[in-house]
């Protein structure tokens, strides 16, 4: 096998010394307190993302009980919202931290970069000095869990949702069958 030759043959170094050469790249200290930001916000995302798919569950058990099936589907409406600023506000808070470091010398170039880099897009061309190289890794990676999350979630909250409407039709099969 050529790339197991390959990888034998090779002078790689060991991950701590790429990390300490990661970290002289970004200034030492900074790097610590962007990754400590990005577990922050993706801790708060998940508590955020639970407090809605919760919110969601009480009110779709609550209007079931009460048969108003189509509250469901506004209160699911509430929650898409609801994810979409939360995702919103996740890329407005990078843009901060960017203007905060000084990554970019006007405010809606950190706005346009942490969206791109977020949701992953990538479209534009920044040209970022050698020690913010690892900023967009690390923007991207909280975008990637912080959707992951939501899609978890929405996807809970939609299978409640059309369970409701099918709780009637396989019961009933089911409880025929058994007679």
């Amino acid at each position: 096998m050529p790339i197991l030759d390959l990888l034998r043959n090779a002078d790689l170094p060991s991950f701590l010394t790429l990390f300490h050469e990661i970290n002289v790249d970004m200034g030492n200290s900074q790097i610590w307190s962007i990754l400590i930001f990005a577990c922050g916000m993706l801790a708060v995302h998940g508590v955020a993302v639970l407090g809605i798919a919760g919110a969601y569950h009480f009110m779709d058990r609550l209007m079931t009980r009460k048969r108003i099936f189509a509250a469901s589907f506004f209160s699911y409406f509430v929650a898409i919202l609801l994810v979409i600023m939360s995702h919103l506000s996740e890329i407005v808070a990078w843009a901060y931290i960017c203007v905060a470091l000084k990554v970019f010398s006007s405010d809606p170039q950190a706005l346009y970069f942490s969206g791109e880099m977020y949701t992953t897009v990538g479209y534009g061309t920044y040209n970022l000095s050698e020690k913010w190289r690892i900023l967009p890794i690390i923007i991207s990676f909280s975008g990637i869990f912080s959707v992951s999350m939501s899609g978890a979630a929405l996807y809970s909250m939609m299978c409640s949702l059309l369970s409701v409407n099918n709780s009637q039709g396989p019961s009933k099969n089911a409880s025929q069958n058994a007679n």
